[in-house]
């Protein structure tokens, strides 16, 4: 929708009923059905949001106006993968005009229009985006300009063969007359529809695989974007919110007294388990929620520790009955007849999103209507969620989706948005709710912790007969589908990227036992993938090194059928100078996957030192993603999702005692450092396969590529995330001596701790 300015007002703020105002050429598709389904609206007929008829029911609209602007509706929300600039690039590339033409915004929540099936709702995740727009919104910017096109030639009365479209001008080839498609979009929407489309030949492309400047880059640069942490509305209180420490837990009593003597403070709303003050501004609130005297009833996880967790998925791995994923030849016989058998347990721990942007929403609740300004992966399902809270029908819950600063499957989960509602429901102002960072790491909804016992039988060349793995872990759709998962069906994420690995294993058997934790979980840039492809990696390291064999070799003896994970191995392995020597205490790892419709391989050269501490030297990466749209797009994104997964590796994981998150911000929930962090180097297979996933793929290859390089290096496994830098230390210091801060940060941080402002210079800001 458009974008509120720096202070909307609700009364001038763009309705829904007049999203769409003005004349032109709308062409309405069906984005994710079967085929293209155009609809066409002349200008007294235009579709609007929320009051769409059924005649207009595709999930995406282009729309082209009298002004020549080329609109295009997007269900996937932009939170910094480029799925808009991607999307756009799309339909400007058979449209034949150029992105600057074309603008992109996102779609009002709606379920009935804007689903997607790859997710089965409106929702922006799973690296899905491109993969379901590719050939859609194409086929949309074809069909738009042959009507275009067909407008022209009847206004010159001259054969359609003689007009040629270009930068958004149809020419009359003969003649040299041209029409502008502002011109044209009238007489477009009259029309028939074609009912077929010739698309491009990929030799043909002039947009799509040349890198392209993104759409929201300007805006970003100028400061012109809002976020949903930037939105200010007029009379807009500021709250901040705490919820009961231990997870599951209720609030008890509240004495409000010192707060509410707090300059600035307003109200103390109170929910079931949490609490909210809101102030003036975020300081008066904040110092507020400090002030409060708390008590919380702790209730059945008081005492919930991350050993005892680790401890029952260990036990339902070796006790309970497994669901089968997949299961191929006789593995009992070839076990048994297996030259040399090797088993390992891998163990892989709760972890949190941590977006830049904490969470935060804008609630408005008037006594007839409800108003949301929010970044949010699922605008439907948060739309639904204020109309319960309210009572409201959906048609008067009107949601304003922001640019989100990072995502990563924390905002597929609405409950914060509902949170926010609940509380602006007990005032009569609009209020911003804003969690602290705190809050968001120790209240979020986490990627899953794993336990996996993986068995190999090795025949006499030193390769697998036989594969079984074990995995055991809670299941995602199981905490986020409203009705559950049933028990005994297997939750296919669970075991992505181990049901069907990139190689030749001629008897196979993986399956997974399901243990869902006392806490909450959800999707995190990758659930089934991170977890499994470190398993399967690291494992395939174990195998070559029983057998006496160099990593890169093993691999290619087990791609021979498999030509795109061959491809990418061979890249990264002569772009690397795999087999090339490295200094004394250096190693490199690698790492080969297919995930999200995409083939990736890592080399990872790092060194240890003798104190533990590990360095990230270089990584080389080579991706077949299909047809690459946009190469900026997915060089970044492959940079942004390597340091995701090596922070993770490196430094990242939840645990618990007595009930309660440990961690609390950057400082014990770290990030790789711009010092820290190895030169990328990026390397793409031309290909002719439609697009596949990138937003999540790098991540995936971060731990297993840093697992097989620090054995590498140093001779040591490690099997545990995040990795244990203690057990790397050959040079006898006390475990405790190493700080996880850089030498160069911690003279910074000790002059931070020192020159703290007094309370009332902070309440001036």
């Amino acid at each position: 929708m458009s974008k509120p300015s720096s202070s909307p007002s609700p009364k001038t703020a763009t309705s829904r009923r007049a999203f769409l105002q003005g004349g032109g050429l709308l062409l309405g598709f069906a984005l994710f059905g079967a085929g293209i389904k155009p609809v066409l609206a002349a200008s007294t007929a235009q579709p609007v949001d929320g009051d769409v008829t059924a005649a207009f029911a595709p999930d995406a609209f282009i729309r082209i106006g009298t002004d020549g602007l080329i609109t295009l509706i997007l269900p996937n929300i932009e939170m910094g993968q480029g799925t808009h600039t991607g999307e756009a690039t799309l339909i400007a590339e058979e449209l034949e005009v150029s992105l600057d033409q074309v603008k992109a915004v996102d779609a009002p929540p709606n379920d009935k229009l804007y689903a997607t099936a790859a997710l089965g709702g409106q929702a922006t995740g799973g690296s899905t985006s491109m993969r379901a727009t590719w050939e859609p919104l194409r086929k949309a910017g074809a069909t738009a300009r042959m009507m275009l096109v067909a407008a022209a030639a009847a206004e010159w009365s001259v054969p359609v063969s003689e007009c040629v479209a270009r930068l958004g001008v149809v020419t009359h080839q003969p003649t040299g007359r041209q029409l502008a498609y502002g011109a044209l979009a009238d007489a477009a929407a009259r029309q028939p529809v074609p009912a077929e489309v010739k698309l491009k030949d990929q030799k043909d492309f002039q947009l799509i695989g040349k890198s392209s400047r993104r759409l929201d880059t300007p805006g970003k640069v100028n400061g012109a974007v809002k976020y949903g942490i930037d939105i200010r509305v007029p009379d807009m209180k500021v709250a901040t919110v705490a919820a009961c420490p231990v997870l599951g837990g209720k609030l008890g009593d509240v004495d409000d007294k010192a707060a509410r003597a707090l300059p600035g403070v307003r109200d103390v709303v109170r929910l079931d388990n949490a609490v909210a003050v809101i102030g003036d501004h975020f300081w008066a609130a904040k110092k507020g929620l400090e002030a409060l005297d708390i008590t919380w009833v702790e209730g059945a996880n008081a005492n919930l520790a991350s050993a005892n967790i680790m401890a029952a998925l260990k036990a339902a791995s070796e006790r309970k009955k497994p669901i089968m994923a997949r299961q191929e030849g006789d593995v009992d016989g070839r076990m048994k007849a297996a030259v040399k058998k090797v088993e390992a347990t891998y163990e892989l721990p709760f972890l949190a999103h941590a977006p830049m942007e904490p969470i935060n929403c804008v609630v408005h609740v008037r006594p007839d209507e409800c108003e949301i300004w929010v970044g949010t992966q699922v605008p439907a399902i948060a739309q639904g969620l204020a109309a319960k809270v309210t009572g409201f029908p959906l048609e008067k819950v009107i949601l304003h989706n922001q640019l989100i600063g990072g995502g990563f499957g924390r905002r597929l989960v609405a409950e914060s948005v509902a949170q926010a509602v609940a509380i602006a429901k007990q005032v009569s102002y609009p209020v911003k709710i804003i969690w602290t960072r705190e809050e968001d790491i120790q209240h979020d909804l986490y990627r899953p912790a794993y336990y996996d016992r993986i068995a190999a039988g090795l025949g006499a060349d030193g390769l697998p007969t036989v594969w079984v793995d074990h995995v055991a872990g809670g299941s995602v759709l199981g905490n986020y589908i409203p009705s559950g998962w049933p028990e005994d069906k297997l939750d296919d994420d669970a075991v992505e990227g181990a049901a069907k690995p990139p190689y030749d294993l001629p008897v196979i058997q993986v399956d997974w036992v399901r243990e869902d934790p006392p806490v909450p979980i959800t999707w995190w840039r990758g659930v089934g993938p991170t977890h499994n492809v470190f398993v399967v990696e690291s494992f395939m390291d174990e195998l070559a090194h029983a057998a006496g064999k160099d990593p890169v070799e093993y691999r290619r003896a087990l791609t021979r059928n498999q030509p795109r994970a061959a491809g990418v191995l061979e890249l990264v392995a002569e772009k690397s100078g795999w087999g090339t020597p490295l200094a004394a205490g250096m190693g490199r790892g690698i790492s080969l996957h297919d995930a999200f419709g995409s083939y990736m391989a890592a080399v990872l050269e790092i060194s240890v030192s003798p104190a533990g501490e590990i360095t990230l030297h270089r990584a080389v990466v080579a991706v077949d993603c299909g047809i690459t749209i946009n190469p900026n797009t997915v060089e970044a994104q492959i940079e942004g999702g390597l340091i995701f997964g090596l922070s993770a590796a490196l430094y990242s994981g939840i645990t618990f005692t007595d009930g309660r998150v440990d961690q609390s911000n950057f400082h014990d929930y770290r990030i790789l450092r711009n010092n820290e962090a190895p030169k990328i180097e990026i390397h793409h297979v031309k290909s002719s396969e439609s697009p596949g996933g990138i937003g999540e793929t790098a991540t995936v290859s971060a731990a297993p590529a840093l697992a097989n390089a620090i054995f590498a290096a140093t001779g040591k496994r490690l099997r545990t995330l995040p990795f244990n830098r203690d057990a790397l230390k050959t040079d006898g210091t006390d475990k405790k001596s190493v700080s996880m801060i850089p030498p160069l940060a911690a003279p910074l941080a000790a002059a931070l701790a020192s020159a703290k402002p007094a309370d009332t210079e902070l309440e001036k800001l």
